[in-house]
């Protein structure tokens, strides 16, 4: 699918498609704009009632493994209270709840000061509103909330800016700018995992840019889908995150059944 807008598939029908693949499976999704309606501000973002109690049901199957692989960090993704028994993943992949904490190496920090402080001359150019944002690997400005053409304008000049340096991966989502020290993509997450479980097919469950990366490494025994309009290599569409709370609702049922 390559249209602006596009048909959205029916919860029901996509959970039932979902519950057709191969065994053992991995339902990855991502967080905001999928687990959770994306806000102004991330501090303020709530999961969609019902998400976290169908996410925690689906991981006790023995033949499920269920995911949330984000760009936000750990830190950050500990405001929605993910049940233990799901894998969390954070910035992208570069973090894993539960396993050691990242450890840059003297180059990779002194890079990330040095993003750190474009990035900030680019909060500073973008006005009230926007914020930075920082990881244990890089370093996001967020314009959101700021005046909408100097927030542009702002991220039109890191972009330009950030080319002048070097070693670091760039990822550019909805009104954010991200400078990494260490490369990290959903892709290379999502292999990791399915790997480690010796998973039989994917599901994976995206809203955004970096979401494409994990799409890519899809299969015919897999089903990748896209949460929202907009450009996508994704196979399925469904239309915001309570369509998402819709499937997940159905997947409980689904299996309490088998």
């Amino acid at each position: 699918m390559n249209t602006a807008r596009a048909r959205f598939d029916d919860p029901v029908e996509l959970a039932r498609s979902i519950g057709e693949l191969a065994r053992p499976l991995i339902l990855v999704l991502d967080c905001d704009g999928v687990l959770a309606p994306l806000t102004d501000h991330a501090h303020n973002s709530t999961l969609t009632p019902g998400v976290g109690t169908d996410l925690a049901l689906l991981a006790t199957n023995d033949d499920l493994t269920v995911a949330v692989l984000s760009g936000r960090s750990l830190a950050g993704l500990r405001q929605f209270d993910f049940d233990d028994q799901l894998e969390v993943w954070g910035s992208y992949g570069a973090e894993r709840r539960g396993h050691a904490s990242v450890d840059l190496t003297h180059v990779e920090a002194s890079r990330l000061r040095s993003l750190d402080a474009l990035l900030s001359k680019a909060v500073a150019r973008a006005g009230d509103g926007a914020w930075i944002e920082r990881k244990p690997t890089s370093v996001v400005v967020h314009v959101r909330e700021a005046d909408p053409r100097r927030g542009r304008a702002a991220l039109d000049w890191a972009m330009q800016q950030q080319r002048e340096l070097s070693g670091h991966t760039c990822h550019v989502g909805s009104n954010v700018l991200e400078l990494m020290t260490r490369s990290a993509d959903k892709g290379t997450a999502l292999d990791a995992l399915r790997t480690e479980v010796k998973a039989a097919a994917c599901v994976y469950i995206g809203d955004d840019a970096p979401d494409e990366d994990a799409f890519a490494r899809l299969n015919g025994n897999d089903l990748s889908v896209k949460v929202g309009d907009g450009h996508t290599i994704a196979s399925r569409r469904l239309a915001d995150p309570h369509a998402v709370r819709s499937v997940l609702g159905e997947l409980v049922t689904g299996w309490s059944q088998h």
